[in-house]
């Protein structure tokens, strides 16, 4: 399935993608199952919303080798976690604005996905079994405010900072998908997710050890070497093979 969440007129539905026609659910599909409400949106008639209304977002930071290098802050023996708020979520083709006081603005593509059920202590073995999909979210980051404040959520956590989309999907394997973020259509970061040094099920019992995740949150997996600053009139797109190109727009 590709699900999608979409703005028809005023009235948000989540639905499936099936060609350029959005079949809608009557409810979150976090449970796993299709109800259809028997309604069907075109595509061209929509705005297609981020794929994911999380309670919260567990984020995965120095996940790729390459970057905990370019980071300068040495190589971390487990996964570091840092969280980011709703207030984060912004949508594909969405606008993202930083304070006036923001002095650098850092993109990050990741590959994120949602939990369809409620996860608590979950062991690698089963970690499938509690993951809904895979999207793509880019981990905006007010990089002088996270260093200048010595921990990271304020830098993180500002409004508009985690768009994601363009759809939600379990029709891709995570374990290798290409990734690449493009700043004004030139390429600056490259990767591929085989190259996380925690994986996704080893991630799913490292957090759900201590932090229950529940239905409809989001996690998201780090980000390759590459990261880079943003401007006003920047256009960032990333995109991951099998899911899309998520597009935003630096004002």
């Amino acid at each position: 399935m590709k699900y999608v969440r979409a703005n028809r007129l005023g009235r948000v539905r989540w639905g499936v993608l099936d060609g350029d026609v959005i079949r809608t659910l009557k409810w979150p599909p976090y449970d796993g199952a299709e109800y259809y409400d028997g309604k069907a949106w075109k595509v061209a008639d929509c705005q297609l919303l981020a794929p994911c209304d999380p309670g919260k977002i567990v984020c995965v930071g120095k996940n790729y080798y390459d970057h905990a290098v370019e980071m300068g802050e040495g190589i971390p023996d487990r996964p570091i976690l840092f969280m980011k708020t709703h207030n984060c979520i912004n949508d594909p083709e969405g606008e993202i604005h930083a304070p006036d006081f923001v002095q650098r603005l850092d993109y990050e593509g990741e590959l994120a996905f949602v939990v369809k059920k409620t996860a608590s202590r979950v062991k690698a073995a089963e970690a499938w079994e509690y993951i809904l999909g895979f999207t793509i979210l880019n981990d905006v980051t007010a990089r002088d405010v996270q260093k200048g404040d010595g921990q990271w959520t304020r830098g993180k956590c500002m409004d508009g900072f985690a768009p994601a989309g363009p759809v939600l999907t379990d029709e891709v394997d995570p374990t290798d998908l290409k990734l690449e973020t493009r700043l004004n259509g030139k390429t600056v970061q490259s990767s591929r997710t085989s190259l996380f040094m925690t994986k996704i099920p080893e991630l799913m019992e490292f957090i759900t050890a201590g932090i229950t995740l529940e239905p409809g949150d989001v996690v998201s997996t780090g980000t390759p070497a590459g990261i880079g600053s943003m401007q006003p009139g920047d256009t960032v797109e990333v995109e991951i093979e099998g899911i899309g190109i998520l597009r935003n727009h630096i004002v």
